[in-house]
């Protein structure tokens, strides 16, 4: 319940569908606090267009101690009315930290991306948009650490684009476009058992760079919109577009070592790089899990 087997409770103001991130003693949470009332969501699946509000908006992360749940320090990144609209489901919060044990970097995807020290000390900051999202329905692609680099795929309805920054400077180390619209999946790095390879969805599309921006492979035929992070299991990648508006809604499970365009045709649900694909086996927004030799959708 709200008060049996809870160690500790703590109010954050604010809104945000990010996840928390847990490193040691520390948790690191995003939130976006709307300086006027806000219109809470109402329930069911709805489409539509939104504008920007006019009020201004403090975005905020925090460092809350694992043990206590008292808050070690809070940082303000920004304060401003909003750039661009989001769904009324939406938050202007809903990318998800990431940190390395020495730093902590949050990426909100109209704003810009942000490191501190463990400490709350401000490191770096890169500015990053705002730019237009399908029916302005807001941002959600949460940044991914791979070693001294971040990864940030900003899909958009003006200039999609792959990134990569230093973790220790914020500087950009390289950027490719992408002919994509707004999509809302984090990318992946995959280290597989052939090479290291940044995984992304798209619309209609999946994409594999190499870690210098190059373009590895691409698959054909998943929905119009993509939500559900890749990962690896069993030494096979797995993809998810699951959009439930589209009749087609696939999940796949590929090989390591893929090059070129390696969509199925026809009826295929396997060839020389998938080694299966479920035309409808895929959810609209959660991530699968694979548990032993079960994969759960």
């Amino acid at each position: 319940s709200a008060t049996e087997n809870v160690a500790w409770k703590v109010p954050i103001p604010g809104i945000g569908w990010s996840s928390p991130v847990v490193w040691g003693d520390h948790v690191f949470v995003t939130t976006v606090v709307n300086t006027a009332q806000q219109e809470p969501p109402k329930p069911g699946f709805y489409l539509g267009d939104w504008a920007a509000p006019t009020a201004p908006h403090r975005w905020m992360v925090y460092d809350i101690d694992f043990k206590t749940g008292k808050v070690r320090w809070e940082r303000e990144v920004g304060s401003a009315p909003p750039a661009k609209a989001k769904h009324l489901k939406n938050t202007y919060a809903s990318e998800t930290a990431v940190t390395d044990g020495e730093r902590v970097f949050f990426y909100f995807g109209n704003l810009g991306l942000f490191a501190f020290d463990l400490n709350g000390k401000p490191l770096w900051s890169k500015p990053i948009g705002p730019f237009k999202t399908r029916n302005n329905w807001g941002t959600g692609a949460s940044p991914v650490l791979h070693r001294d680099r971040l990864y940030i795929v900003n899909d958009n309805d003006e200039q999609s684009f792959l990134a990569a920054y230093d973790t220790r400077t914020g500087n950009e180390v390289w950027k490719v476009t992408r002919a994509e619209g707004t999509n809302w999946a984090t990318p992946f790095v995959w280290e597989n058992s052939v090479r290291t390879e940044i995984v992304t969805s798209g619309s209609d599309a999946a994409r594999s760079y190499d870690l210098s921006g190059k373009l590895l492979w691409e698959l054909k035929g998943l929905s119009t919109i993509s939500v559900p992070t890749p990962f690896a299991s069993h030494g096979m990648l797995l993809l998810n577009s699951g959009y439930i508006g589209d009749p087609n809604r696939p999940a796949f499970a590929t090989r390591p070592g893929a090059s070129g365009d390696i969509s199925l045709k026809g009826d295929e649900t396997s060839n020389a790089h998938i080694a299966w694909a479920l035309k409808t086996g895929a959810p609209y927004q959660p991530t699968p899990i694979v548990v032993g030799d079960t994969y759960y959708t």
